[in-house]
């Protein structure tokens, strides 16, 4: 690309994936674009590709297969120059134990307990959800009525040397989640994720790579409600991790339930944004928004367009 104004610094921008998804399901397609809108140059790249590491800036975006490489991933973290999430957001958020420090900080959290290998498991009368602490994309998360097969499940998991995490099944569910998307702190935008999970004792359908469970979502617009939880909740990381939460480049908020919600998830490593839920003005102005916000965060990591420029 030939540079308006070569006395500029134009710093390298990656948006990170993976290697069998290197450029995410489509959902983000046009965000090179909004950046480029903004005189910013990115392309994308699989997370454990070596040119990472001589980027300015990388931003993840689909590193969906993480979890089978976590102390891989999370070293390659520190490794690159500078990273959207930060290191140290990503550390904290790819272990859904962050559910226990949201509950302590008043956040209303979906019942969860945690069971590490070789731990007893409990379990609490009703239907439960099994899943790995270490999950993305509902891969080895799994309903059950039947108690002895969620053992057993929960046996292969923790044998496999993941944390078991089990939750109380809330039959508020089956109306979807509403995951409500956060650009620099601020709200932006809403949508609706239908169930996942199938009937108890049945694995989730997974895509073609085998990285996530298909989705089925559409647009939304929550209530004041919704959005005040959602906002609680990320004040809570921002305060756990000792940032402002205008740091974190995007955030998405999971809550089921349409009055008194309680948190299923929060993302911050690498969440489906829901660009494709937006008309098109719309998710031009709100990629527009995210790439200012990119912006920012350049400036706030000494990358701003002067910070290299000779006397």
């Amino acid at each position: 690309m030939k540079l308006a104004r070569p006395d500029l610094f134009h710093p390298k921008i990656v948006l990170a994936g993976c290697s069998k998804l290197v450029e995410g399901d489509g959902d983000d397609d046009g965000l090179v674009a909004a950046l480029r809108a903004q005189g910013l140059s990115a392309r994308w790249r699989a997370w454990d590709d070596p040119a990472t590491l001589t980027a300015d800036l990388v931003i993840l975006r689909a590193t969906w297969d993480y979890t089978e490489r976590l102390e891989e991933f999370l070293a390659w973290t520190h490794r690159v120059p500078n990273l959207l999430n930060a290191p140290e957001v990503v550390a904290w958020n790819t272990d859904k134990i962050y559910l226990h420090d949201l509950a302590v900080a008043g956040v209303p959290v979906c019942e969860s307990e945690f069971f590490a290998p070789g731990q007893l498991l409990h379990l609490p009368a009703g239907e439960v959800v099994v899943k790995p602490a270490v999950g993305a994309g509902s891969v080895g998360a799994q309903r059950f009525t039947d108690h002895n097969a969620a053992r057993d499940h929960a046996a292969t998991l923790q044998e496999a040397g993941a944390t078991v995490l089990v939750q109380t099944y809330d039959p508020r569910i089956e109306d979807g989640e509403t995951a409500l998307v956060f650009l620099a702190g601020e709200p932006s935008h809403a949508f609706t994720k239908a169930p996942m999970l199938p009937a108890p004792g049945r694995r989730p359908a997974l895509d073609a790579s085998g990285s996530y469970a298909a989705e089925v979502l559409a647009p939304a617009d929550p209530d004041f409600e919704l959005w005040d939880v959602a906002q609680t909740a990320l004040a809570a990381a921002a305060a756990r991790l000792g940032v402002p939460s205008s740091d974190f480049l995007y955030a998405r908020v999971d809550l089921i339930g349409r009055s008194d919600p309680v948190l299923l998830e929060l993302e911050l490593v690498e969440p489906g944004l829901g660009w494709q839920q937006l008309d098109a003005v719309t998710r031009a102005r709100q990629q527009r928004r995210f790439a200012l916000a990119v912006g920012s965060a350049l400036d706030r990591l000494g990358l701003g367009p002067l910070s290299h420029r000779r006397p």
